[in-house]
C-alpha cells in the first residue's frame, strides 16, 4: 500500500504502526520520526514571514476571514506519489490542509484514494483513530498492540498520582493574544493530577483577556504554544513575562507543544508522563521530554 499523510500527527501514527516502509509522502511540517523528514513533501506555507506571535495570529485570520487557505497542496506532487490512501484531518483549518480541499484534489486523480480524516478532540479519540488508521492499512494486531501500550502508560500515571493534592493549573496554547487549551489538554491535565482551571475537556480553546486569568488563581502556568518547541515557548514567555509574574502562580514552565500536546498522535502520551512529572515531582519519574523552568 502507498500511504500520503497530509497530518504531522498520522505521519506520527503510521511509522508507530510500523508502515513508515509504506509512507511515500508527507507534508512540509512532519518533522517525526526523523525518517520522515526525508521523505517527498506535498505541502507549503502560504502564509507571509512572521516574527512575532501577534503577527502570525493577524495573518491567520485575515486569511481565514477572506476564505483563503494557509497552507498549499501540491496536486502534482501528490499525482505523482500515486497513492493508495491518504490520511488527513478534519479537525482545524489552521493546522493542516482541509479536508474539503484534499477530497477534491483526491477526486480528481486519475486513481483516486480512500481518503481517512482524522478528527480527534479528546485523549480517547486519539486512541480511538490508532484503531482507525490500523483498520485501513491492515495492522490491526500492530493497532491492538499501540493500544494497550498506551493504556498501560495512562494508567500507571494514573496509579502514580492517586491521592495526591491536585494542582490548579493554567494551560497556555498561544500568548498574543492569549488562548488557553482545550481539546485533550484538560483531560491530560487531570490524569497528571492536576486541575484544569479554565480549559474544558473535547472543546476548543478558550480566548479570555489576560486579566481574567489571575482569577483562577493557578499554582502551575504551563506555557504551550501550539507548534512551538520548549526554547521557542521560553522566548515567548520571557516576552510576556510582566503578564504572567501578575498570574501568581509558583512555577512557570515552557514545554515542547509541538511534540507533545499540539499533534494528536501517539506522542500524547509523552505529554501525560510529562505533565505528571511537573506537577508531582516525587510521584512520577523525570522524562526525556524537554521542559524549561522560567525564572521570573
Amino acid at each position: 500500500m502507498r500511504i500520503a499523510s497530509l497530518v504531522p500527527h498520522a505521519t506520527e501514527l503510521l511509522f508507530a504502526l510500523g508502515l513508515g516502509d509504506q509512507v511515500v509522502a508527507v507534508t512540509h511540517e512532519c518533522d517525526h520520526p526523523p525518517e520522515a523528514a526525508r521523505l517527498p513533501r506535498l505541502t507549503a506555507d502560504v502564509l507571509p514571514k512572521a516574527s512575532s506571535a501577534a503577527e502570525i495570529d493577524r495573518a491567520v485570520r485575515e486569511r481565514t476571514l477572506a476564505g483563503g487557505a494557509i497552507y498549499e497542496l501540491n496536486e502534482r506532487a501528490l499525482r505523482d506519489c500515486k497513492p493508495d490512501l491518504l490520511v488527513t484531518q478534519a479537525l482545524c483549518p489552521v493546522c493542516a490542509v482541509s479536508y474539503e480541499q484534499v477530497s477534491t484534489v483526491a477526486r480528481r486523480l486519475p486513481h483516486p484514494p480512500q481518503v481517512i480524516a482524522l478528527d480527534p478532540k479528546t485523549l480517547g479519540e486519539t486512541i480511538g483513530d490508532i484503531e482507525t488508521v490500523a483498520a485501513a492499512t491492515g495492522r490491526r494486531d500492530a493497532g491492538a498492540e499501540l493500544v494497550r501500550a498506551t493504556a498501560d502508560r495512562i494508567d500507571a500515571v494514573r496509579l502514580a498520582v492517586r491521592g495526591a493534592r491536585r494542582r490548579r493549573v493554567l494551560a497556555i496554547e498561544w500568548l498574543d493574544p492569549v488562548f488557553t487549551a482545550g481539546h485533550w489538554t484538560p483531560q491530560m491535565i487531570e490524569l497528571a493530577g492536576g486541575i484544569d482551571v479554565l480549559g474544558l475537556p473535547g472543546e476548543p480553546s478558550q480566548q479570555p483577556a489576560w486579566e481574567e486569568l489571575a482569577i483562577h488563581r493557578p499554582e502551575v502556568v504551563i506555557l504551550m504554544p501550539c507548534g512551538y518547541d520548549a526554547q521557542r515557548a521560553l522566548q515567548e514567555g520571557e516576552a510576556h513575562a510582566d503578564r504572567i509574574r501578575k498570574l501568581g502562580a509558583e512555577r512557570v514552565v515552557a514545554v515542547n507543544a509541538s511534540a507533545y500536546f499540539s499533534r494528536p498522535g501517539p506522542r500524547l502520551i509523552d505529554g501525560l508522563e510529562l505533565l505528571a512529572h511537573i506537577l508531582h515531582p516525587d510521584l512520577a519519574p523525570s522524562t526525556q521530554a524537554e521542559l524549561i523552568e522560567l525564572e521570573l
